[in-house]
């Protein structure tokens, strides 16, 4: 009888255990088909000058058989912003109610997201998710939507028709194909500072700057039993530490599963050299068992992979032979 009992006791653990990972699975927004509506939208910087790049960006949706509409107070001017914080605020709720919208695509980054965060009601979004993408300043959407229970897809934007059509093809090819709901897996070449090992979790995070300013808000981000994506640009390398030492004493780096650090862009030099590599910089704060992927293509480099946030991954990092990032 005690026999029994320890069993259905055990059984009872394990299907509760399962329950709960089957519940916090996030939800995949509809991906989409031809004849689907795309928006196009600035959420945050303003586009002076660059409604040519984004009308080319409305071609590149609509050649894979999109319909594409623009935001109406887009190309407004409000000092750095496209628009007043309700103006932008007006056209990503247009978009998230609009049922005919299945992608929000954001024109641009730069500063602003959260300045309309809070305004946002994301009742029918949650009823009816759909694809918000971008990468940089977008972040802020990145991990607020994360924590209504909905992925995100990290990936070019409008702005990104600037840069040479050679240098993007990548990153249009992994754009579409996670938009219409092709598999994602990448072979990235290894790095000596890479700490090797071989993990599975969700994937989270963005832009280093966006993940530290979301600490202490309903946006912020539990990395625990996670994997954490991390990109930066533009950035003084103490500025960087800085905000790293902020994730971590905020636990970011205490139940990662991986870290997998993308772009570093555009380092600014101090007058005072820091006197060692960003991969150092890294490495100090997190674990010395925590596996570690270096030089992955994402962020403000012209090649900017898509990824999914929020979905599962298979991690397998090496220092001498082909690393491995594959999305279930």
């Amino acid at each position: 009888m005690e026999k029994r009992i320890f069993i259905l006791f055990f059984l009872l653990i394990i299907t509760s255990v399962y329950a709960q990972n089957e519940i916090m699975k996030l939800t995949t927004p509809p991906y989409l088909q031809k004849g689907d509506t795309i928006a196009i939208l600035a959420p945050a910087g303003i586009l002076k000058n660059r409604k040519p790049t984004i009308d080319k960006a409305k071609k590149l949706a609509e050649s894979w058989g999109l319909r594409v509409v623009y935001g109406k107070n887009m190309f407004n001017q409000n000092d750095h912003f496209a628009g007043t914080d309700e103006e932008r605020c007006q056209d990503f709720q247009d978009a998230l109610d609009n049922p005919s919208i299945k992608a929000i695509w954001s024109a641009r980054g730069g500063y602003g997201s959260v300045r309309i965060l809070d305004k946002l009601d994301f009742t029918e979004f949650k009823k009816h998710p759909k694809w918000v993408i971008g990468y940089s300043d977008i972040t802020a959407f990145h991990n607020h939507i994360h924590n209504l229970g909905v992925e995100t897809l990290h990936a070019m934007m409008a702005t990104s028709m600037e840069e040479s059509s050679e240098d993007i093809v990548e990153t249009i090819a992994t754009f579409k194909k996670a938009l219409f709901g092709e598999k994602l897996r990448y072979e990235i070449p290894a790095s000596k500072k890479n700490r090797i090992g071989e993990v599975s979790g969700e994937l989270v995070g963005g832009n280093i700057a966006i993940l530290a300013s979301m600490l202490g808000s309903d946006s912020q981000l539990s990395a625990d039993g996670k994997i954490l994506f991390i990109e930066e640009i533009g950035e003084y390398k103490y500025s960087i530490d800085r905000m790293l030492q902020s994730l971590k004493r905020a636990g970011y780096f205490t139940k990662v599963k991986a870290i997998v650090v993308g772009d570093m862009t555009k380092i600014k030099r101090n007058t005072t050299p820091w006197g060692s590599s960003i991969e150092q910089l890294i490495l100090e704060v997190v674990p010395k068992d925590i596996p570690v992927l270096f030089n992955f293509p994402a962020g403000h480099e012209p090649d900017n992979r898509a990824l999914i946030m929020g979905r599962e991954v298979k991690l397998s990092i090496s220092k001498d032979k082909q690393c491995l990032l594959e999305f279930n």
